[in-house]
């Protein structure tokens, strides 16, 4: 029987200590080889050249050029998948935009439990973006906003519903950077760390139309208003009269993810039936796709990422597999398609 292929790693660091503690961490997998470490971009550019590597890790902040700016003259010439190792910086965000494919924050490297959970977590990572796709700028960078008409959603109480992983913080960007203020009230579940997921709701708010918060215990959802799962409590709504309101909770992980994408979509599938809409967007697994499949039964309406504009066709090629998708798309026609269906239901 032929040995599986190990996973080429590049490792770029400027930091002596990151590069030893990233390599001894990786060469503890019998999957992955590094093939060689690089102190800045352009040491960098030099062994992609001569070692070939399947997936390079990448710091932020370098000497001489930093590592968003090397992502971005480096993709359009030479299509690598990119996993960015960073402290806890909004800039994690310009490197996804860039085109890098997922991040992993750095450790304490004083506290071994620190460095071991930072090693366990990169190398999970490591093997996702080895199966990644690396997209190109054309559909990266297309921030026109569509134009449509929106249902009543002020009263309609109608609610979008939206899970995602790898890949999903630019995806999810794209989707509401393209929707105008009128839209139901929308919660999403994106597998990110603590931390990140409030940096994250804050850059969305700042750029988009909608109105972004990370998620409070007992937040209402409101027309205009995105809700965004903290990184480490799971999200659920719950009907109250005639409105809706988010519970945040602590629970073990489901899917291997807390958030997890099920138990949103499952809770709005019992709360709100046929008035919700569930998006499943890019990302490695399965979570998300049972949940959406008990949506669609109690009648709402459900789409999918196509294969060809996701990061990673997992999550979304689960729940099509099992019926859960009603309609699959490409990410730059996914607004289009939510106004339609909400124009479509619209009263008159």
């Amino acid at each position: 029987m032929a040995a599986t292929k190990k996973i080429r790693v590049l490792i770029v660091d400027d930091s002596l200590v990151f590069r030893e503690v990233i390599l001894r961490g990786l060469s503890s997998d019998p999957g992955i080889q590094v093939v060689a470490t690089a102190v800045d971009p352009f040491d960098a550019s030099d062994k992609i050249l001569q070692y070939k590597p399947d997936v390079m890790t990448c710091d932020v902040e370098m000497p001489r050029m930093n590592g968003i700016e090397f992502i971005r003259r480096l993709l359009p010439q030479y299509v690598l998948p990119i996993v960015v190792v960073s402290s806890v910086s909004e800039a994690v965000f310009d490197a996804m935009k860039a085109g890098a494919v997922d991040f992993v924050t750095k450790p304490d490297v004083s506290s071994v439990r620190s460095v071991e959970g930072f090693i366990h977590e990169l190398i999970r990572t490591i093997k996702i973006a080895s199966q990644a796709k690396v997209l190109g700028t054309e559909i990266m960078h297309d921030d026109r906003m569509i134009s449509g008409k929106v249902a009543e959603a002020k009263d309609s109480g109608r609610i979008i519903a939206i899970g995602a992983s790898t890949g999903g913080t630019e995806a999810i960007y794209r989707v509401l950077k393209a929707l105008p203020a009128e839209m139901p009230g929308i919660v999403i579940v994106q597998h990110i760390p603590p931390l990140f997921s409030r940096m994250f709701a804050e850059r969305l708010d700042q750029s988009v139309s909608l109105a972004v918060k990370e998620a409070e215990h007992g937040d209402r959802l409101e027309p205009g208003r995105v809700l965004i799962a903290p990184g480490d409590r799971h999200i659920r709504v719950k009907k109250i009269g005639d409105y809706y309101k988010v519970e945040c909770f602590e629970g073990d992980k489901v899917n291997g993810h807390c958030p997890s994408a099920d138990v949103l979509f499952e809770s709005v599938a019992k709360e709100a039936g046929n008035r919700a809409i569930g998006v499943i967007l890019t990302g490695m697994g399965y979570d998300g796709a049972k949940g959406l499949l008990a949506m669609r039964r109690r009648g709402a309406r459900t789409i999918g990422q196509d294969e060809k504009s996701a990061v990673v066709y997992g999550m979304p090629k689960v729940a099509y597999e099992i019926g859960a998708v009603e309609k699959q798309t490409g990410l730059s026609e996914i607004p289009h398609a939510l106004l339609s269906i909400l124009a479509k239901d619209s009263p008159g």
